[in-house]
């Protein structure tokens, strides 16, 4: 029994949320599945990846072929690095100890330029925000000026307010 690991559809019409499971290569999309794995949910951004790290692994080991955005997801979590350094470490090339060096090493890396991402967004933020409050500003002092102005000129002319609205 071929065994995939792929996406199974859930959610509403236009905002979908998927499974990442264990299934049959037979098995319908949405079918039966032997076991799942995590979820996928594309409409938050970054889209949103829970996976059981270690089951995921153990079925890459065993055999299972995942789809092309699974391979991507997997990818995208480390399992797939996780695999292929244990491999090495079965052919000899390196110890079991360098390979945890190495993916500690990635993950590292990995939460650095998610960090840095997201700090750069952050300050975006903010940055556009201040010039929105700046231009606010503007505005408002700019529309004083027009206020003040025409009250100068209402006093030289020596009316009052409520005498000029009803001359108009």
């Amino acid at each position: 029994m071929p065994v995939k690991i792929r996406l199974t559809r859930q959610g509403k019409k236009g905002s979908p949320f998927y499974h990442i499971v264990a299934a049959d290569s037979r098995a319908p999309r949405d079918g039966k599945y032997i076991e799942r794995l995590g979820s996928y949910n594309p409409n938050t951004h970054p889209a949103t990846v829970e996976l059981n790290f270690d089951k995921a692994l153990t079925w890459l080991n065993n055999g299972a072929q995942p789809t092309e955005t699974c391979r991507n997801i997997l990818s995208h979590e480390g399992v797939l690095l996780k695999k292929h350094l244990l491999e090495g470490v079965k052919k000899g090339a390196f110890s079991e100890e360098e390979a945890g060096i190495r993916f500690e090493k990635w993950i590292d890396e990995k939460q650095a330029k998610a960090e840095s991402l997201k700090n750069n967004v952050v300050k975006t933020k903010n940055e556009l925000a201040r010039k929105r409050q700046e231009a606010e500003l503007k505005a408002k002092e700019a529309n004083a000026k027009k206020i003040a102005d025409k009250l100068a000129a209402l006093a030289k002319s020596d009316e009052t307010p409520e005498e000029a609205a009803d001359a108009e």
